[in-house]
């Protein structure tokens, strides 16, 4: 039995080279047929053509509007972040406390109530008002990067 390192093939297969004579294999009419549109030379069908009736494409209607793919930013109220105070808010905390779903995706704050206690908030997105409030309650507001998803994989080298 051979093995499979020890098989004789070529990487890359040439060409079929067809209508080059009876012997050939693939000679007369070339693997077309013998008559008919498809077997002859020139301009090929479209591949919705329909023979002439109504293509499936133009009996189905358009898909009005617009859907985006972007995934819209979890919301999170200033009110609720009293409860975080003197702590650094950010992704991962604000899922521990569960008000968001999921860590992996951008937050913003959003103004409603009033903030009394002093946080640091590290998260994507807050609006100007949001900013004054949490400045004006002693806290600091900085903008940052969504935090990847960790991958499962082992991190550990195997030598």
């Amino acid at each position: 039995m051979t093995k499979y390192n020890e098989l004789d093939i070529t990487s890359s297969k040439g060409p079929k080279r067809v209508g080059r004579g009876i012997s050939s294999g693939q000679g007369k009419t070339a693997g077309r047929g013998t008559k008919g549109q498809n077997s002859r030379t020139g301009k090929k069908l479209k591949t919705m053509f329909a023979g002439g009736s109504r293509t499936l494409v133009s009996a189905i209607p358009k898909a009005r509007g617009f859907k985006s793919l972007r995934t819209p930013a979890q919301v999170v109220y200033l009110d609720h972040l009293n409860a975080l105070k003197g702590k650094v808010v950010d992704n991962n905390l604000l899922f521990k406390e569960g008000y968001i779903s999921t860590p992996n995706h951008a937050v913003k704050v959003i103004l409603r109530g009033e903030l009394t206690e002093a946080i640091t908030l590290q998260v994507a997105g807050a609006s100007k008002s949001v900013k004054a409030a949490v400045i004006k309650a002693g806290g600091t507001f900085v903008k940052t990067a969504v935090p990847l998803k960790k991958s499962t994989k082992s991190t550990e080298k195997v030598t």
